[in-house]
């Protein structure tokens, strides 16, 4: 029996276990670092798995890492489970967990013979938008002596190289004076104004950025009574950009939208947050060539999806582990058109049949590709000199 087919043989016989890890988190959707059960539902499967399962990395509760194998290759399979608020699981971070635990259990099982070591990272928080999961933990050592990584995200259609860019999430603050809003409103300061004219220069503002560049953002606290003047206001907005040294520029100039509100009622700012922006996604494209094949061999299809694949732009953390490590973050379809990723219709799909075919399919895409990278002499060369 070949490496390929052992691995598809182990994942067989725990595949009623991984898409039941699927519905499961599905069923209890969690907050970003607060996926307690979660997490804890992950590192039980693979504990059982006879992986060696570290809970709390990088000082973080809700984060992990499980290792298998002792080959000289190292690669990291990244696993997502935080939902978003209100609509639950609509990105499918259901599905990223379960085909992460899937790949690497599958993995596992031939990475002694065709020399791999496999580490599954559990990474909270990723819909945070700002010093997520994956940042602190590259920056806490956790993706330390990887020589690869990768994960697969679920999407409405198949694409090898999605278009994620770099963003930056803050929260404004404003603070005025309260007053009698009919009796003596000229004694107050109104924070509510600030917003408001915040959100008219950013308005102005949108003709002269890039056609690539997005800012968007919603209010959180827009005062307290109609009859007294808000003392004060808060929005939490995100800022996104080609790149991260775009980016810089983009948000520079929106921050001066927020300090024009300040300036024109006399109210105090206090912009937080910010300081830990998603990099724009990196990625390898040998790593990508070998994933195409593989999930090709499986039956996936790579529609042409032309100037479309550049106008669907997201951002993601895992672009940040592309500027540390050769990264691959492909999407796979689940065929929920016209539902798409963030509206309850697509959390909906992500249990469906087609949703369950997909973590199968994609859980051995990847473990193929781990395989396919330890057994190459030269990508094993090329992955292993980076580092």
């Amino acid at each position: 029996m070949d490496s390929k087919s052992g691995a598809r043989e182990r994942f067989a016989r725990s595949e009623r276990d991984i898409l039941a890890l699927s519905h499961r988190i599905h069923a209890h959707p969690e907050l970003g670092f607060e996926e307690e059960r979660a997490c804890a539902w992950i590192e039980e499967l693979l504990a059982d798995a006879g992986f060696a399962v570290t809970h709390g990395v990088a000082d973080l509760p809700t984060a992990f890492v499980a290792r298998a194998g002792s080959g000289p290759l190292h690669v990291g399979i990244c696993a997502e489970y935080d939902s978003l608020p209100g609509i639950g699981h609509a990105c499918g971070h259901n599905m990223i967990a379960a085909m992460a635990a899937g790949a690497a259990m599958a993995a596992a099982a031939v990475a002694d013979d065709v020399g791999l070591t496999v580490t599954v990272l559990g990474t909270p928080a990723e819909e945070v938008g700002d010093a997520s999961g994956k940042i602190l933990m590259l920056e806490r050592g956790a993706f330390d002596g990887l020589h690869a990584a990768m994960m697969l995200h679920p999407a409405p259609v198949e694409l090898l190289e999605a278009h994620i860019i770099a963003a930056s999430m803050f929260e404004v603050h404003y603070t005025g004076k309260p007053a009698h809003a009919a009796a003596f409103p000229e004694l107050g300061i109104n924070a509510a104004d600030a917003l408001t004219i915040a959100q008219t220069s950013i308005g102005l503002l949108r003709q002269h950025l890039k056609q690539t560049d997005r800012v968007h953002g919603i209010v959180t606290h827009g005062g307290d009574a109609p009859n007294v003047v808000p003392a004060h206001t808060a929005a939490r907005y995100i800022v996104r950009a080609e790149n991260l040294e775009e980016l810089r520029d983009v948000r520079s100039k929106v921050y001066r939208c927020f300090e024009a509100g300040a300036l024109a009622t006399g109210a105090t700012l206090e912009i937080t947050g910010g300081s830990k922006p998603y990099a724009d996604l990196r990625p390898d494209h040998g790593m990508s060539a070998v994933y195409q094949r593989n999930a090709e061999a499986l039956g996936r299809q790579f529609p042409d999806l032309g100037p479309l694949a550049q106008r669907m732009a997201a951002s993601t953390d895992m672009g940040n582990v592309s500027y540390a490590l050769p990264t691959i973050h492909p999407m796979i379809g689940i065929d929920s058109a016209p539902a798409v990723n963030h509206q309850p219709e697509f959390a909906a799909h992500c249990v469906t049949p087609v949703a369950d075919n997909a973590v199968i399919e994609g859980s051995l895409a990847m473990a193929w590709t781990a395989i396919d990278l330890a057994q190459d002499p030269d990508a094993r060369r090329r992955l292993m000199a980076r580092r």
